[in-house]
């Protein structure tokens, strides 16, 4: 234990007295975190820019369709025609677009679906609002029509009573917290790849010190191989922990980002995956024979992996093979702990995700013991 100790004490002693260990393993992580928050934070309380089509002509109860549209909260509407609209979307000068084609007012007359077309650029985060609300609108008059069975006379005597008729509704306010969730989601996982380098940086330290013949000094030493090799494990878990206990601390108390999970929650789960991190870190070193070769085989495998399970950027965005695949992957299950918690999720019921993560470290961990146990060739490091 003494031993162990003070092998921990010197390594962390020669790593922060370089300026960039600092930078590397504190100051990168909150930088992710920063560009989550230029990201996702200033898109809260913006209207939704609506530009309107009408293909109907000038008829009253499309007229109505429109104002109805007009008359929605956080809605600011743009009359335009087909081309010019397409244009503005591409532009991104409008979020999307309604058309009321051809025929509508006949089509709700006689009770049939009229033909309403919603797009947008930017998906069903955009159109829901206002197709959830157009939707009800348009379903009311086209009951209407259905009841007047064709007649005409009744059906503006029954729509006149409509329009006329007020609806008394009680609203309370809610704080949107989506785009929170959002920045929490994108920092954790900028958060995990730093913390994935970071792991495999450390323990690339074994292939260093074997380079320059630190390793076989100690070894002449009461220190054993056994002992160094645990050294440097306990040695990474540590400055892991602190990684995320800092980045935590910033988030929460410096930034005012409300992760919607507490914190210490947030923590457990996260040393757990850091466990997965170091025994994926020591399995590469296990099969590199240098330090030169560890760090290309670190990049191939750290940067992809980060990528296909969203670390980088929303993981909806991507085909569904690839979402496939990410979950065999350890940081799409902390990703996906972390949304469960954010929903509601008590940290208990999540026994499955963890019992993954553990999992992977296992795995990972035997399979690197396993090598070095084989690999007894240390003739290129003298």
């Amino acid at each position: 234990m003494k031993n162990m100790l003070w092998l921990i004490r010197n390594t962390l002693r020669s790593t922060f007295r370089k300026k960039s260990s600092w930078i590397i393993y504190f100051a990168l992580p909150l930088a992710g975190v920063i560009l989550s928050m230029l990201i996702y934070g200033n898109t809260n309380g913006a209207d939704l820019r609506v530009g309107i089509v009408n293909q109907d002509g000038d008829r009253p109860v499309t007229a109505d369709a429109i104002r109805f549209v007009e008359e929605l909260g956080h809605v600011k509407v743009t009359m335009t025609d087909e081309a010019s609209l397409n244009k503005e979307i591409a532009a991104g000068n409008l979020d999307s677009g309604i058309v009321f084609g051809a025929g509508y007012e006949a089509a709700v007359r006689e009770g049939r679906q009229p033909d309403i077309r919603i797009v947008s650029a930017k998906g069903a985060q955009v159109t829901a609002y206002a197709k959830a609300m157009l939707d009800g609108y348009v379903g009311n008059v086209a009951a209407i029509g259905q009841a007047a069975k064709g007649d005409a006379a009744k059906f503006d005597a029954v729509y006149a009573e409509y329009k006329k008729n007020g609806f008394k509704m009680d609203s309370d306010s809610l704080k949107d917290t989506s785009n929170v969730k959002s920045m929490t989601y994108q920092s954790i996982g900028f958060l995990l790849m730093f913390m994935m380098f970071s792991a495999s940086n450390m323990t690339e330290l074994i292939l260093k010190e074997k380079e320059n013949r630190t390793f076989l000094r100690l070894l002449a030493s009461p220190v054993s191989a056994r002992t160094y090799v645990l050294s440097n494990v306990l040695f990474t878990a540590f400055i892991l922990l602190l990684q995320i206990v800092f980045t935590l601390v910033v988030m929460r108390y410096v930034l005012k980002i409300d992760s919607g999970v507490p914190f210490a929650v947030l923590l457990a789960s996260l040393f757990l995956f850091s466990l997965a991190a170091i025994g994926l870190s020591l399995l590469l070193v296990a099969f590199s024979k240098n330090s030169r070769s560890a760090g290309a085989l670190q990049t191939l495998v750290v940067t992809p992996t980060c990528l296909l399970s969203g670390c980088t950027f929303p993981p909806e965005i991507m085909p569904d093979t690839i979402q496939k695949i990410a979950s065999f992957l350890p940081q799409s299950w902390l990703l996906d702990t972390v949304t469960e918690l954010q929903s509601g999720r008590t940290f208990g019921s999540l026994y499955l995700n963890l019992a993954i993560l553990v999992g992977f470290a296992a795995a990972f961990s035997l399979i690197a013991v396993y090598r070095f146990s084989r690999n007894n060739d240390v003739r290129q490091f003298i």
